[in-house]
């Protein structure tokens, strides 16, 4: 026969995240701007420009990471559109 017994745990929770850029506060309530942050975190490699097996963690906010990648990007259609149903390629009758 198998006793359980209920245990508290506490975990922690999201509140919020700040842009390591402009130093915005983005709230968890705010889906909208909360989904389009960007966490990098990476390890420095050999040589690396940020030092070798540096740890490097950085969050930014749309805006800040359009005005500093923004001309780089190469924009596609987004998921939504490639979803979307096409028109159906009708041939001439004539063909």
């Amino acid at each position: 026969m198998q006793t359980h017994k209920t245990i508290t745990v506490k975990h922690a929770e999201l509140e919020s995240i700040t842009c390591d850029r402009c130093k915005k506060v983005i709230n968890t309530d705010n889906d909208f701007e909360l989904q389009e942050v960007h966490s990098i975190s990476f390890i420095g490699g050999y040589s690396s420009v940020f030092g070798d097996m540096n740890q490097v963690d950085c969050d930014l906010c749309q805006q800040c990471l359009y005005e500093l990648i923004g001309d780089f990007c190469v924009y596609n259609l987004g998921v939504a559109d490639l979803m979307m149903p096409q028109p159906e390629f009708k041939a001439d009758k004539n063909d």
